[in-house]
């Protein structure tokens, strides 16, 4: 909380401030964020204005996660600007403020939705070790990244597995069914074949 009693609520009065306050709990996406606890610096600026306090300042968080390729674990820092008016709430316009505007409770701020808003909103939904990180192998698993880019699996296509099925009972690819290749079974003549004439006898 950020007490603004030393404002005097006179606008154009001012105050600069540079905190350390720990990490809330799941201040982060799935994948990546604040680990709880961990220390956020901030670099404010505080404005007494006719409605209220205006808030300006920037975070810096550690960020702990993972890669979304190759799920490995990643950790860097973060920092997020942002700028907020928080209202008093025993003036007309803080009676008259809108639900999604932010009031000051007895002359004091509380800061945590605005850097929720300012940091978790901005952090990406898929981070990346690396901009060009190729992932894992879809058929093992192991990381790319590792074997190389010659890495890969001879994989069958099941359409030519199933031709070999349709032909592994002895046909030949190209045979007719009925056919033999040392022409026993085949289409005899219809007739005695007299070789002197060279023609069937009807």
């Amino acid at each position: 909380m950020l007490d603004t009693r030393t404002l005097g609520r006179q606008p154009g009065t001012s105050r600069r401030e540079t905190l350390r306050v720990p990490a809330p709990a799941d201040f982060g996406v799935e994948m990546v964020g604040v680990p709880a606890g961990a220390q956020i610096e901030l670099d404010l600026l505080l404005e007494a204005v006719l409605e209220g306090v205006l808030v300006s300042g920037t975070a810096r968080v550690p960020l702990e996660g993972e890669c979304a390729r190759c799920l490995d674990p990643i950790s860097s820092a973060f920092e997020a600007d942002f700028q907020e008016l928080f209202v008093y709430s025993d003036t007309r316009s803080g009676g008259n403020a809108e639900d999604d505007e932010l009031r000051l409770e007895d002359d004091l701020i509380d800061l945590e939705p605005v850097l929720r808003d300012a940091v978790v909103l901005a952090l990406p939904l898929s981070p990346l070790c690396r901009d060009d990180c190729p992932g894992l192998c879809a058929e093992c698993g192991v990381r790319l990244a590792d074997v190389g880019p010659d890495h890969h699996h001879d994989v069958a296509d099941p359409r030519w597995a199933a031709l070999k099925d349709l032909t592994g009972g002895g046909l030949a690819p190209n045979a007719a069914p009925g056919s033999s290749s040392g022409g026993s079974g085949g289409e005899r003549p219809r007739g005695p074949f007299d070789p002197r004439e060279g023609k069937q006898e009807g």
